[in-house]
């Protein structure tokens, strides 16, 4: 290998920024040696030069450009200048960069010859380039205060078809740009935001920045365009949930403090300064052991390092009761839970408090009334243990008397809890007997009174030809009966479920044939147009399990998703067995439930705000509820108000 260069293959040319030659061509490059002899050239620059490229190679440069300078010691700065050519006579300005560069340990000049064009050229020479820039770009004339190109990315930003459209003078963005402009310094990089609304008339907003170009001898700035249109959605979003995460904690009953990792609190609620007696100036950024009394204060930071260190805790995850201390020094108890939130902000800790002072309260009244009672019972036994005593002999009878007492008053302090867990039963079936009276009373009247009315209507239809009107009342009473017998099965079944009358007794049943059943007995229930679709799997077989619950639960879940459907909707039907499960699903398109009344869903005698004028007593749920813990089995159920419901379980078989 020699120490000549390749003429043919020149080393590549360190890379140069465009838009320093924004308004000029990149014609051709040479490569020189120290002394400024020619060592390659490439087509261009020879016809820059006016010679033939072979000949040129081993002349001296200044043979071309007598008043070039090179540097009389090496350097790898990057020069630049003008210079005056005559090719074929004619006197032409060019420009040139020259830089220093090694190859095969020779040292190399590259110099680049630039011919001036102008400013449309270099727009449109470098237009592909534009359309390789990720974002929005917008040439601007200042002077002129118009645009005069624009990239694809743009276009697709504002739902423009041609580049005219973007460019006119009243469009939106040149507008909206020209405006802008007006406020800016644009001498300097700016910045500023542009909100628009495009012709499909979706809003958007666009980041602007501005850059000018100060090669060119124009006065024109590159507008580059950002679409951040989805991120401010985004930010409005965050905004908004975290104002509504605030509004819950801070409306919450029970207080509610946020702390970091090294324990000072972020976060409180109004019903903490309620408990602690401090504002939230007062606690925020505080170390969260100003709450808490000795020893637990000093021992607190010893305890949160330790958590950090190991992941080890005492009450993290767990809730227990402890003693908080309010601004004033006095002390309080409250149950504690406490868990751990990751953040893209690092660790935090939520603590849930629950004031438990009304309650001590009253288990120290419990007590105190206890002690009392325990008194006057000993009161009591002294005075009758010397009556005892004196007439001991005598009046045995007393004194069997006197021990009975003793008894019923000890048996009296144990059964105390009984008593009360009694009243509040008698409380509850109270209000139950009210919920039920007033129900039977509405439900009941409904069906008789469309007996008594069609009956006094079929008297007086005796012809013949009012035959079919006689059929229609019939059909009526039929149905008012239908429904005073469901009604009635319904409280039936609940008073046998209540006196512990119906019991699981599995026995061998044809899952399918009971399905069908099933759908052939709701049949009769079905609106104009309603249908029942099915879907078995694994079905075709014999299982052990109660038959007449699971056909009472499929009975009572499928009428309800007729029920409360409109005619011409469909109920889907799915069961299939897989291994020791039997699992069922019924969807309809009905009414749905509203998200509030479901958590009272299985109460007896519930019945949602949405369904009140549909006829029902409130207690299918319930009895399928019920029925299903008999069968060891789970129901689970989704829906969305006006949309539909889907009720699923599943029970154990055996084969």
């Amino acid at each position: 290998m020699t120490d000549t260069p390749d003429h043919n293959n020149p080393p590549s040319l360190p890379p140069l920024r465009p838009e320093r030659f924004m308004s000029q061509q990149i014609s051709g490059i040479l490569t020189l040696n120290h002394g400024g002899d020619i060592l390659s050239i490439d087509i261009s620059a020879a016809k820059i030069l006016g010679v033939d490229a072979y000949s040129a190679k081993g002349k001296s440069i200044h043979d071309f450009i007598p008043l070039l300078d090179l540097p009389t010691s090496f350097s790898e700065k990057e020069t630049h200048g003008t210079a005056t050519i005559t090719p074929d006579k004619q006197p032409q300005t060019i420009t040139y960069s020259l830089r220093a560069g090694r190859e095969e340990k020779q040292d190399l000049y590259f110099l680049v010859l630039h011919l001036q064009d102008s400013f449309a050229d270099s727009i449109e020479r470098y237009r592909d380039m534009f359309e390789w820039i990720p974002t929005g770009l917008m040439v601007y004339h200042l002077d002129q205060q118009q645009p005069l190109t624009c990239n694809q990315r743009l276009l697709d930003f504002l739902q423009l078809e041609t580049e005219k459209q973007a460019l006119r003078a009243d469009s939106a963005i040149s507008l909206e740009i020209k405006a802008q402009l007006n406020r800016v310094e644009y001498e300097q990089e700016s910045f500023f935001q542009i909100k628009l609304t495009t012709p499909g008339q979706n809003p958007i907003c666009l980041q602007a920045t501005t850059s000018l170009i100060p090669a060119l001898n124009e006065n024109i700035i590159l507008i580059l365009l950002e679409d951040i249109t989805q991120q401010n959605l985004n930010a409005r979003a965050l905004k908004e949930s975290r104002n509504t995460l605030e509004a819950i904690i801070g409306n919450a009953v029970d207080g509610i403090i946020i702390i970091d990792h090294r324990g000072r609190i972020q976060m409180t609620n109004e019903a903490t300064t309620k408990l602690f007696g401090y504002t939230d100036e007062e606690m925020l950024g505080q170390n969260i052991k100003m709450l808490m009394p000795q020893p637990h204060r000093g021992d607190h930071d010893s305890y949160l390092r330790n958590y950090m260190a190991t992941g080890e805790g005492q009450i993290i995850g767990v809730g227990r009761e402890v003693q908080g201390q309010r601004k004033n020094g006095t002390l309080f108890p409250f149950r504690l839970g406490v868990s751990r939130i990751e953040t893209e902000v690092g660790l935090l800790f939520t603590g849930v408090i629950h004031d438990l002072t009304e309650e001590h309260k009253a288990k120290a009244e419990i007590i105190n009334l206890n002690r009392e009672l325990e008194q006057k019972v000993e009161e009591r036994t002294e005075k009758l243990t010397e009556v005892v005593n004196k007439l001991l002999q005598s009046n045995l009878k007393l004194e069997e008397q006197i021990k009975e007492r003793r008894a019923a008053e000890e048996a009296l302090k144990r059964n105390e809890e009984e008593l009360r867990k009694a009243l509040e039963r008698e409380k509850e079936l109270s209000q139950l007997k009210s919920r039920f009276v007033s129900m039977a009373s509405h439900e009941f009247r409904t069906p008789l009174t469309t007996i008594a009315s069609s009956s006094e209507l079929v008297k007086l239809y005796t012809r013949t030809e009012q035959q079919p009107k006689r059929e229609k009342h019939l059909r009526r009473i039929q149905s008012a009966v239908t429904n005073l017998t469901g009604i009635l099965g319904d409280f039936l079944s609940l008073s046998k479920l209540e006196e512990g009358k119906i019991s699981n007794v599995p026995e061998a049943v044809n899952l399918k044939n009971l399905l069908e059943e099933s759908i052939d007995d709701v049949h009769v229930l079905l609106k104009p147009n309603q249908t029942v679709e099915r879907t078995f799997t694994n079905i075709d077989q014999e299982v052990l399990i109660d038959k007449k619950i699971l056909k009472n639960i499929m009975l009572n879940l499928l009428s309800n998703a007729i029920k409360y459907s409109d005619a011409g909707s469909t109920v889907w039907l799915k069961a299939a067995v897989e291994e020791n499960l039997l699992r069922i699903s019924i969807r309809d398109e009905g009414i749905g439930i509203p998200e509030s009344d479901q958590k009272h869903l299985f109460s007896r005698f519930f019945r949602a705000d949405n369904a009140v004028n549909i006829q029902g007593t409130g207690l299918g749920l319930n009895i399928v509820h019920r029925y299903l813990e008999l069968l060891e089995g789970e129901i689970h159920f989704k829906s969305i108000e006006g949309e539909g419901t889907t009720f699923s379980f599943e029970v154990p078989v055996g084969h």
